[in-house]
């Protein structure tokens, strides 16, 4: 992509050279230590060459590599195949790919944690503001608009002094915000032109173009102020966007699905925009092309079919996932209005998924539960229930179930115990959370309505040993152990690849 190749000038002759991608170092636990002392900070990928964001993710990381080196900055990216390099990827604590850390000042110890957008701009603006200054100084109203420009989102402070208190205060907002470039700038001409006292003004290349900062000039303020302006009123979900999406304070998403080729798409995405703009903060709007193959699998996660679409869903993403639905399946911004509201005022239920009861649900020695019929078997006071919540996607579930089968075999005539199991992505429990696949919980008999969670060996004899023991034997009260699941764990829900390589992780993430 680039020819100009940067010669490292502190190598010494009998140091091999590092090789190059398209401007990314190749990476080895053999030559890590010694990228690390000819390049102070760099930004590394630990990636899987089958992953499907690590494939996305190729032509922006190699461009940023690109643009940092026209820029001359010392700032370098190198990649390692953490399928080949398994030792530097355990060393480094990797469990997903792609997992982006940035080593400074040639520090191999506590990397940190790359937590912004995966296009190449993002990624540039994120590595400028660990390695050079919080805030960039603009002397003239040229360099205010190539800012401008060169960005898809930039805050500038005007400051006719810029040792103020209130510049001070803008300094320390720039400070906790890594994805956005912050300038500020005292010019005669940039004052003409974009203001008539002193302010903060948010540009950006979506909706209004600008938002003026009104208010008392805090920190708190005007990070505020950042976070409910640096998105567009409706941001698409794409692969680039979901760490916008998930990394960003709004636990609250509306998303409409909605095939892009509909004949009314911009009049629906016209009446969705309009119904955002009184939600500003509280509320992230998202669409969903329905028609992405990659998305199949969000659609599946909230029950829909691409027939069923267009569609409107909301979810939290705060401390458990709960989805509601709207009664109507009209999309006017009046409907999604009035939608939004009543969530804000608290008034909606959850919307939980299930399936119909099968006829022959019960006629095999694991028997089948879906959202209908789950509190009468779980919690049915005379019988020890032992459930698997699966995914039929699920690499650990599909290896799981013939040893399930044999339990069930083995207990199909035990009268006090019954071992059963419940597709998760198309059945929801109100009582009960799934955060990871397979998750087993068993439900001992009794008043109590007891769940305890499994966390013992996943074999026929561990779980034989376990129910023998009525639950005393490789469990723990559900709640003690299990695996949150955030917003940024969303970003998996379209990514089939990851359970391929199942052998270090025992469990797959929804």
């Amino acid at each position: 992509m680039w020819k100009l190749l940067l010669v490292c000038t502190l190598a010494v002759a009998s140091r091999a050279e590092i090789a190059e991608e398209e401007d990314v170092l190749v990476l080895k636990k053999s030559n890590f230590d010694e990228a690390l002392k000819a390049h102070p900070n760099i930004l590394v990928e630990f990636y899987a060459p089958w992953c499907g964001h690590c494939k996305a993710l190729v032509p922006e990381y190699a461009k940023a590599a690109g643009m940092l080196k026209a820029e001359g900055s010392e700032v370098r990216l190198g990649k390692v195949d953490a399928t080949e390099e398994t030792e530097l990827a355990q060393e480094y604590g990797v469990r997903g790919y792609p997992t982006i850390k940035f080593f400074k000042g040639g520090e191999k110890e506590s990397p940190k944690e790359y937590s912004a957008g995966r296009q190449a701009d993002d990624i540039v603006t994120w590595l400028k503001k660990r390695t050079g200054p919080t805030v960039t100084t603009l002397t003239s109203v040229d360099e205010v608009e190539s800012l401008i420009a060169d960005n898809e989102v930039a805050v500038i402070g005007f400051f006719k002094d810029v040792n103020s208190a209130d510049a001070k205060v803008f300094e320390k907002a720039a400070e906790a915000i890594d994805d956005i470039p912050f300038a500020m700038t005292s010019d005669d001409a940039a004052y003409s032109k974009f203001v008539t006292k002193d302010d903060v003004v948010l540009f950006k290349k979506f909706d209004e173009g600008s938002n003026k900062f009104d208010g008392e000039m805090t920190k708190e303020n005007l990070l505020a102020f950042v976070k409910s302006n640096q998105l567009p009123l409706v941001i698409e979900f794409t692969e680039q966007t979901a760490p916008k999406i998930f990394g960003g304070d709004i636990k609250s998403h509306i998303l409409m699905f909605l095939p892009k080729g509909a004949s009314d798409f911009q009049d629906k995405m016209d009446q969705f925009k309009e119904a955002a703009k009184g939600f500003k903060g509280q509320i992230l709007f998202i669409f969903i092309d329905s028609d992405v193959d990659d998305n199949q699998r969000i659609l599946e996660f909230f029950g829909l079919k691409k027939e069923e679409c267009p569609a409107i869903r909301l979810i939290t993403l705060e401390d458990e996932m709960t989805k509601y639905k709207p009664e109507s399946s009209v999309i006017t911004a009046e409907s999604i209005t009035k939608f939004c509201t009543l969530f804000t005022e608290g008034k909606l239920k959850p919307h939980l998924m299930s399936q119909d009861i099968p006829e022959d649900w019960d006629k095999t020695p694991v028997k089948v539960l879906v959202g209908k019929n789950f509190e009468e078997v779980a919690f049915d006071s005379s019988k020890n229930v032992f459930v698997e919540f699966y995914a039929p996607w699920c690499g650990h579930c599909k290896q799981l179930t013939p040893i399930w089968e044999k339990l069930g075999e083995k207990y199909k005539d035990n009268a006090d115990i019954i071992v059963a199991k419940m597709d998760s992505t198309a059945n929801e429990i109100e009582t009960v959370k799934v955060h990871s696949f397979p998750t087993l919980k068993f439900f001992p008999a009794g008043d109590e309505n007891k769940v305890i969670d499994y966390n013992g060996e996943r074999t026929l004899e561990g779980f034989s040993k376990f129910l023998e023991s009525g639950g005393k034997d490789g469990g723990a009260p559900a709640g003690d152990d299990e695996e949150d699941l955030d917003g940024e764990d969303m970003d998996d829900l379209d990514e089939v690849e990851q359970e391929s390589d199942g052998e270090d992780d025992e469990h797959d993430e929804l």
